[in-house]
């Protein structure tokens, strides 16, 4: 099994925007309702780009099993050394290390360009993704209590921050 991390493209993004869309559909990880489409996900892409935000892709055997990406924190100019990261596998690829590569990689490039602090809001009753980002130094900053709902209950959502040195 040889998975290549490397910066995604245009190219891949049906095969983000299918990894997207299972998330939204099947978990609390994504907080949206309604799936995207392949031009919201271009838009999104785009974006990123144009604020020089990196989206990388895990690929094996020529498919995208995964990808992360990070984004402002919060749009005020005192928290432009704060980023928060995403990082969704295939639910096809989970449990094979494509999370910890991907993770990896987004905190490299995040020391590379400056960055001081990377947050990750995570659903406070997934314990496994609470477990990964622990692994990785991450620790509890907060919960917001009933922050989200979704799949007809309320969700609180659990802060957790890494200083990038």
């Amino acid at each position: 099994m040889s998975i290549i991390i490397r910066p995604a493209t245009q190219n891949d993004l049906p095969a983000i925007l299918d990894i997207v869309n299972y998330s939204i559909l099947h978990t609390t990880a994504n907080y949206s309702y309604d799936v995207q489409s392949l031009e919201m996900q271009q838009k999104w892409f785009e974006d990123k780009k144009s604020k020089h935000f990196p989206v990388v892709v895990a690929e094996m055997n020529g498919i995208v099993i995964g990808f992360g990406s990070y984004g402002t924190f919060r749009e005020k100019i005192g928290y432009q050394f704060t980023v928060e990261h995403s990082v969704y596998v295939s639910s096809n690829a989970t449990g094979k290390g494509i999370g910890r590569l991907l993770l990896t990689e987004l905190i490299t490039l995040a020391k590379a360009q400056g960055y001081r602090t990377m947050i990750g809001a995570i659903d406070a009753d997934n314990s496994g993704s609470i477990a990964f980002h622990k692994k990785f130094g991450f620790v509890e900053s907060g919960v917001i209590k009933d922050a989200g709902f979704k799949f007809g209950k309320w969700l609180d959502v659990l802060f957790m921050q890494l200083i990038l040195k």
